[in-house]
């Protein structure tokens, strides 16, 4: 346990954001969680994060130790971008899920992970783990950053927060787009006539998707988007384009899966992440090469080269 007295200089501060720079390493989010699980009291008692300190308060910090996970480290390739002693870029296939869940227990990307990290894992969220700081859908391939430690996770959690990491996606969609680019604003939440999928709806959360269209293939009536996005909702990349009429080939979900090509699951690719490295703070910027089958969809003649996604 960790007792802290607040000083005149800190009076009037937020108690996550106080107890984030005096912790390092402790993030505004664990200091939350930790305050909803009464391991931070004031005075003895218990507190909000909203709480503004006042000179002489007593802080008292209780942390857990992680404990191992009942996860299990699986020898599972992995097509490895970049990796370093503090994060792993990987270019995630499509069919892939990227967390156990129910359905999913083995076979993921945190279990492949497990195998080559060993012992240098994050521990947040009370569990040794991979630091998982944003994921894809199991059906999108693409790029993911997976943190290797707590300082790390932590460091990409803010930036991803704070929408300093760039995510860019490459797309086909069904029918020829008009617009050359646009921004599609609209709200997403749980839709209410079927709750395991997603929809634009009034009582959503903000949602913004930018595209530009890259290339036209007027033949198969097929288009080529870049897409990027400034908020991280569940499937809003595949939301919003299926609700302004242009859904993605071979999504199951939001297009009725319906293609003459036979593709299994959407064609949506990650193709690149821009921020900037949790411990030295270099620019870095990363591609991961699109899937063959994406590039063979639109047939022989008109494939869809590197060069056009540039």
């Amino acid at each position: 346990m960790e007792v802290f007295v607040v000083k005149n200089e800190d009076d009037k501060i937020r108690i996550d954001s106080y107890l984030a720079k005096q912790k390092n390493g402790l993030s505004r989010v664990a200091v939350q969680r930790l305050i909803e699980e009464e391991k931070i009291l004031v005075n003895g008692k218990k507190t909000k994060p909203s709480y503004k300190i006042q000179e002489n308060d007593k802080i008292t910090v209780e942390e857990e130790q992680p404990k191992e996970t009942n996860l299990k480290a699986q020898d599972i390739p992995l097509d490895i971008i970049y990796e370093d002693q503090d994060i792993i870029v990987v270019n995630k296939p499509k069919g892939m899920v990227v967390h156990p869940a129910n359905g999913n227990p083995d076979g993921t990307l945190v279990n492949a992970v497990m195998a080559i990290c060993k012992d240098t894992l994050s521990g947040i969220g009370g569990e040794i783990r991979p630091g998982i700081v944003h994921r894809i859908d199991k059906d999108t391939s693409g790029i993911l950053i997976v943190a290797k430690n707590d300082k790390a996770h932590i460091n990409l959690s803010e930036q991803i927060k704070k929408h300093e990491v760039k995510k860019t996606y490459i797309a086909v969609v069904r029918g020829l787009v008009k617009e050359n680019e646009a921004t599609i604003n609209m709200p997403i939440g749980r839709s209410t006539k079927d709750r395991k999928k997603m929809a634009v709806t009034k009582n959503g959360k903000e949602a913004i998707t930018h595209f530009k269209v890259l290339e036209r293939y007027y033949e198969h009536n097929v288009t080529l988007l870049e897409v990027k996005i400034e908020t991280g909702r569940t499937h809003q990349i595949r939301v919003h384009l299926s609700q302004i009429g242009y859904p993605i080939i071979g999504d199951a979900v939001y297009s009725n899966g319906k293609n003459e090509w036979g593709i299994q699951g959407q064609c949506l690719h990650a193709k690149s992440l821009q921020f900037k490295h949790p411990s030295t703070g270099k620019e870095m910027y990363l591609e991961a090469p699109l899937p063959e089958y994406f590039k063979m969809i639109l047939g022989t003649e008109e494939k869809i080269t590197e060069s056009q996604i540039k």
